[in-house]
């Protein structure tokens, strides 16, 4: 009895006492969150929420009929001024090819991963440790990282290179589609999952629990920097293939020779980039990085004004003093007359009433939407999206991504603002490169 009086005691001074920390009772919030303010990421720039209508501002030339008139609702965003250059990817290239040297050399040298945190608990598996330099004077060192440059017998003149290859970026991403549907949902009666999922190969999986919803891929992300040759036939190109990506005299050229799914993986490696660093000054993590939906694309191209045919807002492609406003194929095939006979380095042109540089010519650019000659019919007028996650067994009809904006080599109707074609999703092209998007947090 005397227990039972003492744990009830307790029980009364505990439950005073919480109350007195939740403000005598009152609903207040929980205490101490973070005050979030999110600052202009670098690079970016804020396309404001908004209504336009889509469609076309001109003649349809090809007779496409895909893009009808409607009008739509998008939030705001963030939107990297220019498209991504070779500079920025190659942040990304480096990135992978350091990961996987460090991991080659965490296998036997302990300095290059961590397996233990603070606590001294085990870490598994490993994580790379980013603060050891790795020292490529040392002969251990270049003996396990050989495997990742090629073999003798490959080698030009016997020069040393990186074998591009074994650049291979694993990812991970959560199918929130497959996930919202009902009947994949967690039953809470029966305390289990139930439906089924298509995993990446396109097979019918029963959902075991929400690892179901998580989906991996490993793709090569150097870009195709044949692409240059093989786009066109008879031409000479040889010079772009050498030195586009390579040569620091391009560095701020558009990326291209990048595929759809390789630009999707740079938005996950991106955010986790990001992330991880804001996560390690105890801050929260901010909104995925990712390729702009097909509607946010266009709202942004017309730059506040709704019915612009060109990103500039006129209706010609020359200035009052007859200069070319975009890098495309004016006339009929003076690559030159615009002042760059394939790409120019981003920014050349005037940017548009966002601020954005090259929504028009330059490089056309990827989407994050499937390409479907009758979406404007279906899709909702509120944030309108598209997507189809396309299996290897697929037919090429269901690969077809949204391409948007023109390029260097596209004559000036696909430069409008409503124009849109599409190429499939594992192809690299010359003329294809991308920029990326962040949801704004609140309004």
């Amino acid at each position: 009895m005397a227990m039972k009086k003492i744990i009830g005691l307790c029980f009364i001074l505990g439950f005073i006492s919480s109350c007195g920390s939740v403000n005598d009772g009152e609903l207040t919030g929980v205490p101490g969150r973070e005050k979030y303010y999110e600052p202009d990421p670098y690079g970016m720039v804020f396309v404001t929420q908004g209504s336009f209508t889509t469609g076309p501002a001109d003649q349809d030339v090809s007779w496409a009929q895909n893009n009808g008139s409607k009008t739509i609702t998008v939030d705001a965003f963030w939107m990297d001024e220019t498209e991504i250059t070779n500079n920025k990817y190659r942040q990304f290239v480096f990135w992978v090819r350091d990961s996987i040297m460090r991991r080659m050399l965490g296998e036997q040298l302990e300095e290059y991963v961590i397996n233990q945190d603070e606590a001294g608990n085990p870490v598994e598996p490993p994580l790379i440790n980013w603060q050891t330099k790795i020292d490529y004077k040392d002969e251990q060192v270049n003996t396990i990282v050989q495997e990742m440059y090629y073999a003798p017998e490959e080698r030009v003149f016997g020069r040393k290179e990186l074998d591009t290859r074994k650049l291979m970026f694993e990812y991970y991403w959560i199918d929130l589609q497959q996930a919202a549907k009902k009947q994949n949902r967690y039953n809470f009666a029966t305390k289990s999952y139930q439906g089924f999922v298509y995993n990446n190969e396109g097979e019918k999986v029963d959902i075991t629990n929400r690892k179901s919803f998580i989906f991996r891929d490993v793709i090569n992300v150097y870009p195709d920097t044949l692409c240059w040759i093989h786009d066109f036939t008879y031409s000479f190109n040889e010079p772009m293939a050498n030195s586009y990506f390579h040569h620091p005299a391009y560095d701020n050229y558009p990326v291209v020779g990048v595929s759809w799914k390789q630009a999707t993986a740079f938005c996950i490696w991106r955010t986790n980039l990001l992330n991880n660093s804001l996560m390690a000054d105890g801050r929260s993590p901010v909104q995925d990085y990712r390729l702009p939906t097909e509607s946010e694309w266009e709202y942004a191209a017309r730059g506040g004004d709704a019915l612009s045919m060109y990103p500039w807002g006129g209706m010609y492609t020359r200035n009052y003093i007859g200069c070319f406003l975009a890098n495309f194929k004016p006339l009929r095939g003076n690559y030159s007359d615009d002042g760059g006979v394939t790409t120019v380095r981003v920014g050349t042109y005037e940017p548009n009433g966002y601020g954005l540089y090259d929504m028009a010519g330059n490089v056309a650019e990827w989407t994050a939407n499937a390409f479907d000659e009758s979406a404007y019919v279906f899709t909702h007028d509120l944030n309108p999206d598209y997507k189809y996650n396309a299996r290897p067994n697929d037919p090429p009809v269901m690969k077809r991504k949204v391409v948007r904006g023109g390029s260097w080599k596209d004559i000036a109707y696909f430069l409008q603002c409503a124009s849109r074609t599409y190429e499939y999703q594992d192809t690299a092209k010359s003329y294809i490169g991308f920029r990326c998007v962040r949801s704004y947090l609140g309004n």
